[in-house]
């Protein structure tokens, strides 16, 4: 299950993680950060069972934390099966089925956004849009 947890300038130098880790003994396994002095986004990865343990600790320590269902969004009416996604994902999202039609497994999705730059035909966004 992919989390997005986000905290405020204030805590940038907090060490968040670490003290999550260290206290309930689960594994967390970061997927993208993009942290500087005015706050942080970071993608994290727990297994399902530990999603509201770790939510209820990252909370209690102000930090805001999406669950991400769906990470990458494509509209089949823009969309032309051109395959420009597939070059350039490094997590293997994209693939072509039997027909050449192309497919998404979403949960490999790291929100790094290279497929989103490289569609010709704006047919790929980030969660928040409608998916197929």
């Amino acid at each position: 299950m992919k989390l997005k947890i986000s905290f405020p300038e204030e805590r940038v130098k907090s060490p968040i993680l670490s003290e999550i880790i260290l206290k309930t003994g689960i594994l967390v396994s970061i997927v993208s950060s993009h942290v500087d002095s005015t706050g942080g986004e970071i993608i994290i990865e727990v297994i399902d069972k530990n999603y509201e343990l770790i939510k209820d600790e990252l909370e209690a320590r102000g930090v805001k934390v999406t669950l991400l269902n769906t990470l990458i969004c494509r509209d089949k009416k823009e969309c032309v099966d051109c395959g420009a996604c597939i070059s350039v994902c490094p997590s293997h999202v994209f693939g072509y089925d039997a027909d050449w039609s192309l497919t998404m497994d979403t949960q490999k999705c790291i929100r790094c956004g290279l497929c989103i730059d490289m569609c010709p035909h704006q047919a790929l966004s980030i969660e928040g849009t409608d998916c197929e």
